[in-house]
């Protein structure tokens, strides 16, 4: 338990440092100093603290709820072995994972995280993870305008929205220029357009998501891919949903160069958000533009296998611009969790998982485009995600959803205008069918009531 120092140790120290109180200590301005005391709650025993938790988690209603929410944040089973194994204190007491001398377990992880992520995707090297998916995209971008030294990106507008705005964001800060790829009416990239776009050999990426933020299989077909290749512009894949990785072709097998992602469907908790996992690989030919930390294996003087931090040089966290990364650490735990996660699943379990994961989302598919009113948005190939189109607007429709506590998946109008009738529903190994048809009777009920309006 941790005890404060006591009001004769604040004297004793205050009386050392020639201070009269930790007011003069601090000496906070008058313009902003707080003119009457807070009022915080009296210290409270461990039991009265775990009850006002509980009060306050009782606030969230949310909670209770059957949810088709996904759109980047995923529900997925989290094997208990987890978090038993990932809050050892040998994991969370280091000061970093990253000193070889005192750190090999976690160095080890690591390394087995960068074998796990490449065995995934088909690339050749992966790093030691980066914040999230967002911030993987925009990093990945980095790499690819370090090794052509063009400044525009092309980007399809099928890619999370989140994404893309960290993305502009970076690139806002670089003076590089964002160009989007519109979709089809299949809900796919408009390839065609790629393909003419980098023509003029002036992007130094093409950047994909699939499956994309609308749940449908999005790739480079042959023909486009050799036209990207041609125009010397480098094919970046993003991985929104991991899992996938496990149901689809990999990445490397369409031509990606680089693939960019989120790891968060990987045992780590959605948790409002985060923190999450995110992961960059790539082939060979950029392994020495891969930002971050890598890890690799070797042996030492006595011929014991030993992990170290490789293909880096220190200097490159002080550099600056210059330096392939300003990312100076990352979220190493949830890397980690995610790692944990891949060794208990194995290769049979995580594609069991994912065959189950493409079978609910099929019973909720045709569940709900058998309701009248609402029919799929589009016809392509999807994996845990489908577009609904409810025919009104859906952030009206989904709020008579949460009135009979069923969160019914994303409002597409906030981020697609064009798409104000149509809903994102998200289904997993953890939506049962008993979710799935109280989602179909309150949908059929709520645009029933909506039309005799």
């Amino acid at each position: 338990m941790y005890t404060p120092h006591t009001e004769s140790d604040i004297s004793a120290m205050l009386e050392t440092i020639g201070v009269s109180s930790l007011d003069e200590l601090l000496r906070v301005p008058e313009a902003v100093a707080l003119k009457e005391r807070l009022d915080v709650v009296p210290a409270l025993a461990e039991y009265g603290i775990a009850r006002r938790f509980e009060h306050f988690a009782k606030k969230n209603e949310g909670a209770a709820c059957r949810s088709f929410l996904g759109a980047g944040a995923y529900r997925h089973y989290v094997p208990p072995a987890i978090a038993t194994l990932a809050m050892r204190g040998e994991f969370l007491t280091a000061y970093t994972p990253y000193q070889a001398e005192v750190s090999q377990g976690y160095l080890q992880a690591i390394y087995e995280w960068q074998t796990y992520i490449c065995l995934l995707t088909g690339m050749d090297i992966a790093n030691a993870s980066v914040y999230d998916g967002a911030t993987a995209l925009a990093e990945g971008a980095i790499m690819a305008l370090n090794e052509t030294g063009r400044k525009r990106i092309l980007v399809s507008s099928a890619v999370h929205p989140n994404y893309r705005a960290v993305l502009r964001t970076y690139c806002d800060g670089l003076d590089v220029t964002v160009d989007e790829l519109p979709f089809t009416g299949d809900g796919t990239t408009d390839v065609k357009a790629a393909a003419a776009a980098v023509n003029g050999k002036q992007y130094a990426a093409v950047a994909l998501q699939s499956p994309n933020f609308f749940g449908n299989v999005d790739t480079l077909p042959r023909d486009v891919l050799d036209a990207v290749v041609a125009s010397e512009t480098i094919p970046i894949a993003v991985v929104a949903e991991a899992l996938s990785l496990a149901a689809l072709a990999t990445p490397a097998s369409w031509g990606a160069e680089i693939v960019v992602g989120e790891a968060q469907s990987f045992g780590v908790p959605v948790a409002y958000g985060g923190p999450y996992a995110g992961f960059i690989a790539s082939t060979q030919a950029h392994m020495r533009r891969i930002p971050g930390r890598l890890v690799g294996r070797t042996v030492d003087n006595a011929g014991r296998t030993a992990y170290v931090l490789t293909l880096q040089a220190r200097e490159q966290h002080i550099r600056r611009e210059r330096a392939t990364s300003n990312i100076c650490t990352n979220q190493a735990h949830c890397a980690l969790i995610a790692t944990i996660y891949l060794a208990l699943m194995g290769k049979t379990g995580l594609r069991d998982v994912a065959a189950i994961n493409l079978e609910r989302t099929r019973v909720l598919a045709t569940a709900v485009s058998s309701i009248d009113g609402a029919a799929l948005k589009f016809s392509s190939p999807f994996f845990n995600e489908v577009v609904v189109d409810v025919g009104r607007s859906g952030t009206a429709v989904l709020a008579r959803l949460a009135e009979r506590g069923i969160l019914g998946g994303l409002a597409l109008g906030r981020f697609y205008p064009e798409l104000d009738t149509c809903v994102l529903m998200t289904a997993t190994e953890l939506t049962t069918s008993a979710d799935i048809a109280a989602l179909a009777s309150a949908l059929e009920e709520v645009l029933r009531a909506a039309a005799r309006v």
